[in-house]
């Protein structure tokens, strides 16, 4: 009766890793040889993996990822260009922490936005808050909620994440309009927050790209300082899948 009591206090208190753990503890023989001390480091430890799962979940949905990737299958063949140290040093998301921003360009089908939401996954893992947004659809978002009152909300919400991933940059002209949101959005995160950025366009067309000198002059001044940056080579992986449909690779169909 009193372990049926415990059980219901610790799921009241919201302690549900504790409970599940101390449930099994109850059926004989998993733990009688174990003294209390680690009894009680078994509940915490569940209680523990239990929060922290939780937590990777909620950051994850809140991230909206376009692709599930993780950065344990990137493809280091050697047409990419993709250097294993710089890789690892992005991997440990320590740029985020030091609010630094990434970039990373290549040619359609090379694995632009895989990668970016890899760094995405690899960012929530640590605790990080993400979000992954189409660059033209989240302006077209921008644009209604200019008429609809909700352009300042979103504004805000963009502002707060620890990175956000701005996939598909320089796909299609901007406007005027669509400039300056633009610039909005990285003035909000500059030395605040860190901002990935994935385009088919080198970064040295960019200036050009955005038109408009003093806007440009501006955006690139905040994207650019302290940014890394990613070249990707070779061939499309679309392309190399259908080559070589028994190739085992975690970007080959992304």
């Amino acid at each position: 009766m009193l372990n049926q009591q415990t059980l219901q206090h610790l799921r009241e208190l919201k302690l549900t890793g504790m409970a599940d753990a101390f449930a099994q503890q109850l059926e004989p023989p998993a733990t009688q040889q174990l003294s209390f001390e680690e009894r009680l480091a078994l509940l915490v430890d569940r209680e523990r993996t239990q929060r922290d799962n939780r937590r990777l979940q909620r950051l994850l949905n809140a991230a909206r990822l376009k692709q599930q990737a993780c950065v344990e299958d990137i493809n280091y063949q050697a047409s990419r260009g993709l250097v294993r140290s710089q890789v690892a040093s992005l991997i440990n998301c320590e740029w985020v922490g030091a609010r630094q921003n990434l970039h990373i360009t290549g040619a359609t089908g090379t694995g632009k936005s895989w990668l970016a939401c890899a760094f995405g996954q690899a960012a929530c893992r640590r605790g990080l808050s993400v979000r992954y947004e189409r660059t033209g659809r989240l302006l077209d978002e921008l644009r209604i909620g200019r008429g609809d009152g909700s352009y300042s909300k979103t504004l805000r919400q963009l502002a707060r994440f620890d990175l956000l991933i701005l996939d598909d940059f320089g796909l299609k002209p901007l406007s005027q309009s669509e400039r300056h949101d633009l610039l909005e959005i990285i003035e909000d995160r500059h030395e605040l927050h860190s901002t990935l950025l994935t385009s088919q366009l080198p970064i040295s067309s960019w200036h050009s790209y955005l038109g408009e000198p003093t806007v440009a002059d501006a955006l690139l001044d905040r994207l650019l300082t302290n940014a890394h940056r990613l070249e990707l080579k070779g061939e499309s992986l679309r392309k190399t899948r259908k080559k070589s449909p028994a190739v085992d690779d975690g970007e080959a169909s992304k």
